[in-house]
């Protein structure tokens, strides 16, 4: 086997903003299931479903947009990329007792192993990797 290749897997759904947030978590949740996740690591599963939620959140309420949703898992690190149609690159803002939100990117922050954005011609993606504990294998 040709270990010097990069074998992956990834999945992509639409959201538009008359869906609920729910069913991109449901969606997600089915293909961490069939990663094994599930069962094998929960608590990632848990920060990656927040995850999923606060991106697609971001997308529906601040770019008043459409959120493209792709999970791609390489053997070493589930990707979870929205993309939307606003050019505003999020950052993590200080918690404030004035406003309800504005903590999503700080949940973002502590959740994945790492985080980033990246400036599209229509718009952003905002990636996240999250990579399971040594102990847990995903199925391919």
């Amino acid at each position: 086997m040709d270990r010097t290749s990069l074998r992956a897997v990834g999945w992509a759904r639409s959201l538009p903003m008359d869906r609920e947030v729910k069913a991109a978590r449901d969606w997600a949740r089915e293909h961490l299931d069939s990663l094994g996740w599930t069962t094998n690591a929960p608590e990632m599963v848990d920060a990656v479903l927040l995850t999923v939620s606060e991106l697609v959140t971001n997308a529906h309420t601040h770019a008043h947009s459409t959120a493209q949703l792709v999970l791609t898992w390489d053997n070493r690190c589930l990707h979870i990329a929205v993309h939307d149609a606003s050019s505003k690159l999020p950052s993590p803002r200080s918690p404030s007792t004035e406003n309800l939100g504005g903590r999503g990117m700080l949940l973002v922050d502590a959740l994945a192993d790492e985080w980033e954005t990246r400036s599209c011609p229509h718009g952003k993606t905002v990636t996240a990797c999250f990579r399971p504990p040594q102990n847990v294998e995903a199925a391919p």
